[in-house]
Parts: structure tokens; sequence; C-alpha cells
């Protein structure tokens, strides 16, 4: 029997565009975990629940392993990093419609190539791991 992909990843961008096309505002409920990039001031009970409308993130790319975009925490940009096996559920905030997951192991999205997520290999050293980070550079 074949291999099939998940169908969460999918899914997540049917309700996304749903809500879109419905005047709704689509939000992410997020499981953090340490492959999960978020403010950590916003997480409460190892939960976030994040603003994906367009209006509200930059550079937003949904794809079959992970959710990224830049979006504004108390007037800082930061860049966010949602792997897929980490969405609970994506839902419009006006009426609560939506779908909501189960929480995935992470290996069904890995797959081929653990470093396509953004994780370092476990053999690479530390200072390798901190390169591969995005930074933060105020301009003024």
């Amino acid at each position: 029997m074949a291999d099939f992909t998940s169908t969460k990843p999918y899914m997540v961008r049917a309700i996304h565009e749903w809500c879109m096309d419905n005047g709704c505002t689509p939000h992410l409920l997020v499981a953090v975990d340490s492959h999960t990039r978020v403010p950590v001031a916003y997480v409460k009970n190892g939960e976030i629940v994040l603003n994906v409308n367009y209006t509200a993130t930059k550079d937003l790319l949904i794809d079959n392993e992970a959710i990224s975009f830049s979006a504004r925490f108390g007037g800082v940009s930061q860049n966010l990093y949602v792997p897929m096996h980490a969405v609970k559920g994506i839902f419009a905030r006006e009426n609560g419609q939506g779908m909501f997951f189960e929480i995935e192991d992470a290996s069904l999205y890995a797959g081929k190539d653990e470093a396509s997520d953004g994780q370092a290999e476990p053999s690479e050293d530390k200072n390798a791991i901190k390169s591969k980070k995005p930074t933060l550079t105020i301009v003024k």
C-alpha cells in the first residue's frame, strides 16, 4: 500500500481560503513545542492563537510541512514558523467555524529531509545550529 501524505495541510489551506472568501478572520490554534517559533510571551498553557489574515501577516506561506509568516507583536515584527504537526485547528474568529485536528507525530511531516523544515541535523555542532536561525536587526 502506498504511503499517502497527510490531508491536514490541504484542509488548513481550504479553511483559510473559506474564511477569506466569506470575509472572516482566520485564526490558527497551535500547540507550541521545540520546533515552533512563536513569541513565547503570548503562549498560554502550551498553546497560542494566531491571526493568519492577510492583513495581519506578511509573506504568509502555508505549505505541506509548515506555516510561516511575519507578524507584529507589541509593535515588533517577528518571523513565525509553525510546523504542520503543531496545528491544532483553524477557525473563523467571527463564528468559530473551522476544523480542529489531533496533534500528530512530527515524523509524519519530516519525512525525506529533516533539514527542510529549518531544523538542524543532530550531528551538527551548536555553532552551526545558531547560524541557521533568523536574526532581527533594528535599523534606525
